[in-house]
């Protein structure tokens, strides 16, 4: 059965709801720019060679020009001792002083090295173990051993273990004596015991120091804190676009009764409903890597007649909303996003597919999905972000994810250590990033950051301002 025709009052909900996170198409010249935040004038030069770029033209030298010393100045800012951003600040100590390098290295993989050596300390000290032993010497150094591992404390653990291998009791235990010689020869206590040693240097401490300024540790008390506070912030502005989208619900089903469209076949059941939390299957034919794979709340249309197996009505999708609780944080959602409706778009048209929602089960008809769009204006019919947070009057025109690209490039990264040392900074060392941005792969979300943010910010309404919309919209 084909689709039935949107509903004019949600076309008209749609257009009249106030979008006041609009960005202009292109970046302007604002106050700031002519004042020289070098952000500002960053993304206007990236976007102007963008747009030469798409036009089939290289980009004119004065574009180069602005770029390079816009991006000269954003690292000086960001290398401003005491004041600048201390995640650049931790990378160029990396990259200029030789045991912070070997430091991070090692850090990287410590997690997994502590995992190896508290299983190799378990083999042979295992707390169980050691409740059955009598008391004595061999007990009393197994629990050192035991000890030293739980603690994290690498040499007292070497220590423990020379000591137990010395024991007349080890000597007659094969298993005993191979275990302890695995840990002392093993490659991960030595890396841990190096971490150790390096921790101890004073520049060491001052790119840790760098770190802990730029936010909690992964794992610590204020980084689980944070995360709980962001959960919580996310399903209240979830609650208020579900609130909203079944405002606009109720209306369509008014609307509908009102006008006698209802058919004599159908139940008494609204037509128009609202599901949240509603979670992709499996079984549609299309990859869902990188896609999102769960929408936040969609306005659903019951379809005339057809039904599925155990005679539960089928739905077609009418809109899809998804809850931000801060501006930024859509920008970095959409390319998520749009692989999510391509993946929903793979639908077959002939098969109704089980969501499942907050709601319970829910088939959708794969000829709804297999229509949304997957990018362009027809977007705007289909989907929406909603948040809360109040419009910005100067919005940030470069994004943080492209603006940390732009500072930790590798020509970057050199220019600050230039900087950090006292040596003269030549900007041609930044030229590098500016052909980076021109022509790899790698930099194509740099240099469509800000059609990206315009399309985001024409996505995304107020909450309360889609509840205001469909209150009043009329046909």
């Amino acid at each position: 059965m084909p689709l039935p025709p949107r509903p004019a009052l949600l076309d008209e909900t749609l257009r009249i709801v106030a979008r006041r996170y609009r960005v202009p198409p292109t970046p302007t010249v604002t106050t700031d720019a002519q004042n020289g935040h070098s952000a500002t004038t960053l993304a206007r030069a990236i976007d102007q060679a963008r747009q030469a770029l798409a036009q089939g033209h290289t980009p004119h030298a004065d574009i180069e020009r602005a770029f390079v010393d816009a991006l000269t100045q954003l690292i000086r800012d960001a290398m401003r001792e005491g004041q600048g951003d201390p995640a650049i600040q931790a990378m160029e100590l990396r990259h200029r002083v030789a045991p912070v390098r070997e430091y991070a290295s090692l850090a990287a993989g410590a997690d997994a090295d502590r995992r190896e050596i508290l299983a190799a300390a378990n083999a042979i000290a295992h707390p169980a173990k050691l409740a059955r032993m009598p008391r004595g010497l061999p007990a009393e150094t197994l629990a050192d051993v035991q000890a030293a591992a739980s603690s994290g404390s690498w040499q007292a653990l070497t220590d423990a273990v020379q000591r137990l291998c010395e024991l007349p009791d080890t000597h007659g235990d094969v298993a005993l004596a191979r275990g302890c010689a695995r840990l002392l020869e093993s490659a991960a206590l030595t890396r841990l015991q190096r971490l150790d040693v390096l921790a101890a240097d004073a520049r060491v401490r001052h790119y840790q120091s760098l770190w802990d300024r730029n936010g909690p540790r992964p794992g610590s008390a204020t980084a689980l804190r944070q995360g709980s506070d962001a959960q919580q912030r996310g399903a209240a502005v979830e609650a208020l676009a579900a609130q909203a989208l079944e405002a606009l619900a109720q209306r369509l089903n008014a609307s509908e009764a009102h006008g006698q469209i209802v058919l004599a076949s159908e139940t008494s059941a609204a037509r128009y409903r609202v599901v949240t939390s509603m979670r992709v299957p499996a079984s549609l034919p299309a990859s869902a890597d990188r896609a999102k794979s769960e929408w936040d709340a969609a306005l659903l249309r019951r379809a005339d007649v057809i039904r599925t197996e155990d005679d539960a009505p089928a739905w077609d999708l009418c809109l899809l909303v998804e809850a931000k609780a801060s501006v930024d944080a859509a920008s970095t959602d959409l390319p998520r996003l749009l692989r999510g409706l391509q993946l929903l778009a793979h639908a077959d048209i002939h098969t109704t597919y089980p969501f499942k929602t907050q709601q319970g089960i829910v088939p959708l008809r794969g000829e709804s999905l297999r229509a949304l769009p997957t990018d362009g204006p027809g977007l705007a019919d289909m989907v929406l972000y909603c948040c809360d947070a109040p419009a910005d009057p100067a919005p940030r025109l470069l994004n943080a994810a492209s603006r940390m690209q732009l500072l930790s490039a590798p020509a970057s990264i050199a220019f600050a250590s230039q900087l950090a040392q006292g040596q003269p900074a030549d900007t041609r060392t930044l030229h590098p990033v500016w052909h980076s941005l021109l022509t790899s792969p790698q930099w194509s979300g740099v240099l469509n950051q800000y059609p990206q943010l315009h399309q985001v910010r024409a996505l995304m309404v107020h909450t309360d301002d889609l509840l205001d919309a469909a209150h009043s919209a009329h046909l």
